[in-house]
């Protein structure tokens, strides 16, 4: 078996059943495309890719080490499969056809700059499904109700939820914690309507200055906002002055940067 390249983040995942499993998630039973075109972010060994196929005939693989990224296209004679050898961050999304998926396990230490390129893109995915790790699923998915810079930057743009658990046992080598899929429907318009995303996140990022501090506190220290009219926005909004960041939904937020915003 190919050696992993810890630089990569490379955790081989073989369990069949798993792997289409995984791919499950991006079939719309009602109805399934098959000629849906999937973007496969990594494709290592192949094993998800095999399992993609079962489902959809279509897929363009981006994959950064140059060896596997080779040895992909001889695994698969007779698929439409395009094999990319590029680092994905540098990816044009605008070459494939809108309304195409991405299916992916995603190494761990690339998971947010992946995310933010997906959703932010002028030709953004309709779905995506990505292996994770656990924790960086359920801040996507905002679980149990706790909102972060990443958390809001995907339910802006998408519909989350979270799926499988996979344990790390299962994967060559073990990777130091838990994997979980995380779903993302993504919406045809970002949920900010007329607020410009430039002072969204601008305020966002400045309200987690200090994500255990109180956000009044972070707001009026480093974004020098006033802090009665602060509270005053908070109380006719019918949040807690003494929330945290992570205490506020998405549409807290949006409502709270748009009181910002249209005071000055």
């Amino acid at each position: 078996m190919m050696k992993n390249k810890k630089s990569l983040g490379q955790h081989w995942l073989r369990e069949r059943e798993i792997l289409l499993d995984i791919v499950r998630y991006a079939v719309d039973e009602k109805n399934v495309v098959k000629n849906t075109t999937i973007l496969e972010i990594g494709s290592g060994l192949g094993t998800l890719t095999s399992a993609i196929f079962k489902f959809f005939d279509k897929v363009v693989a981006v994959e950064y080490d140059p060896e596997l990224s080779n040895k992909l296209s001889g695994q698969f004679p007779g698929k439409n499969l395009t094999s990319v050898n590029a680092d994905f961050l540098q990816f044009n999304l605008s070459t494939l056809p809108k309304n195409y998926f991405v299916i992916a396990n995603v190494p761990y230490y690339i998971t947010s700059p992946i995310v933010q390129k997906l959703l932010t893109a002028k030709n953004r995915p309709k779905k995506i499904v990505l292996l994770v790790q656990k924790e960086v699923a359920e801040r996507l998915a905002m679980s149990g109700g706790k909102s972060s810079i990443l958390g809001l930057s995907a339910n802006i743009y998408a519909k989350t939820r979270l799926g499988m658990i996979v344990p790390k046992e299962l994967f060559v080598p073990p990777p130091k914690v838990d994997s979980q899929v995380v779903i993302l429907d993504v919406y045809e318009k970002s949920q900010l309507g007329n607020l410009s995303e430039v002072d969204f996140f601008k305020i966002v990022k400045l309200g987690f200055s200090s994500p255990r501090k109180k956000l009044v506190n972070n707001l009026t220290r480093v974004g020098k906002f006033n802090r009665e009219e602060l509270l005053e926005h908070l109380r006719l909004l019918s949040v807690n002055p003494n929330a945290r960041p992570e205490n506020l939904s998405v549409s807290e937020w949006k409502n709270l940067v748009l009181a910002i915003v249209n005071k000055k």
